[in-house]
């Protein structure tokens, strides 16, 4: 069994892959799943005013990479014994963010993939995308269709349940959800180190870290620690090239909206056009703005990471040990779990 689920991910990322290939309304030879998919990108920008068309496409794109045979092998080889004994079908309720598209997916992946029952209450931000998705897994294998349920409000009883909010939520969901075996995830959001060091070809990536999907993932990068004697007006000239994408008229609010805050209050900012850098201590910026920080070494920031572990999901640079490389925070590896939490592990204690 573990086997078929492992194929039919497999086979999704090549469904998902063949049908962002085609133009608008080149439907044939697509399954009707697939054509599905395709309509409801459409949907989710019209339901979220967030999720434009690249956006979502840069989402399913990442799926794709996700589900390549090569990577999920190596992925379910640090589990093989585990889930090749697991008896799954426990109901684990997913209470699912809405930030990005399809941002749950990783949770479903993860659920379906160890034989349990997926109770997922979408967003409302985010309802179409992984049904969609769900759909199109079923018609390749329908061994998940009892697998999957779809629910507008939590259910009242659960085996185990992954919940993703904010802050504010999480507090709600630990008082809620409490009593089960439970990932409860908080805000978080990740940082980026540079060093003056950096090529032209580097900060070109990194305008992908910040810009992706408008700055509302925790894997965006929300401020800047420079090292030494880096000049922001340098790193501004480099970003703004690659600054694109962020004509959307809800970002173009936020962005004049604290663009006049800042004026009235007379606070000190730079101003790069689509976007603002504010020198702050602060760790999560408001949307449009990005936070920059000075310091004189590199332990500077371990200290600063060390403080604020549980409030940082990815770090980027290329001058601290185990940071990500430019242009890489928004590509998530199938084994990179929100909040450095294994899901799969957590799934597989549920039977001891």
């Amino acid at each position: 069994m573990l086997d078929k689920r492992i194929k039919a991910f497999v086979t999704l990322g090549t469904h998902i892959k063949e049908a962002l290939l085609r133009k608008e309304s080149e439907y044939e030879g697509l399954s009707k799943e697939q054509i599905n998919l395709l309509l409801n990108i459409k949907q989710a920008s019209f339901k979220n005013g967030w999720f434009t068309e690249l956006s979502v496409r840069t989402a399913l794109e990442g799926i794709v990479k996700m589900l390549q045979e090569k990577y999920l092998v190596d992925f379910i080889s640090k589990y093989i014994h585990e889930l090749s004994v697991l008896k799954g079908g426990k109901d684990v309720g997913i209470v699912m963010a809405g930030n990005i598209p399809a941002v749950g997916f990783h949770d479903m992946f993860c659920v379906l993939l160890s034989g349990n029952v997926m109770v997922a209450k979408m967003s409302s931000d985010d309802e179409v995308l992984l049904p969609a998705i769900a759909g199109l897994l079923i018609s390749i294998n329908p061994i998940f269709k009892d697998q999957i349920i779809f629910s507008k409000e939590p259910r009242s009883v659960y085996d185990a349940v992954i919940a993703t909010g904010s802050n504010n939520s999480a507090r709600y969901f630990e008082q809620y959800f409490g009593k089960y075996p439970n990932i409860i995830r908080k805000s978080r959001t990740s940082i980026a180190v540079i060093n003056g060091k950096e090529t032209a070809a580097q900060l070109k990536q990194f305008s992908k870290d910040i810009f992706t999907y408008f700055g509302l993932g925790c894997r965006n990068v929300s401020k800047i620690f420079l090292v030494g004697n880096v000049d922001v007006t340098w790193l501004i000239d480099a970003l703004v090239k690659d600054a694109k994408n962020l004509d959307l008229s809800k970002y173009q609010n936020n962005l004049d909206y604290y663009r006049s805050v800042y004026l009235l209050n007379k606070v000190k900012f730079l101003d790069a056009g689509n976007f603002l850098l504010k020198e702050d201590k602060g760790l999560s910026s408001p949307l449009s703005v990005t936070f920059y920080e000075k310091v004189d070494s590199i332990a500077e920031v371990e200290s600063f990471l060390q403080e604020n572990k549980d409030s940082v999901q990815c770090v980027v640079g290329n001058c601290l040990d185990g940071a990500l490389q430019f242009g890489e925070a928004q590509s998530p590896q199938v084994d990179d779990f929100a909040d450095d939490i294994d899901t799969v592990k957590f799934l597989i204690s549920l039977e001891k």
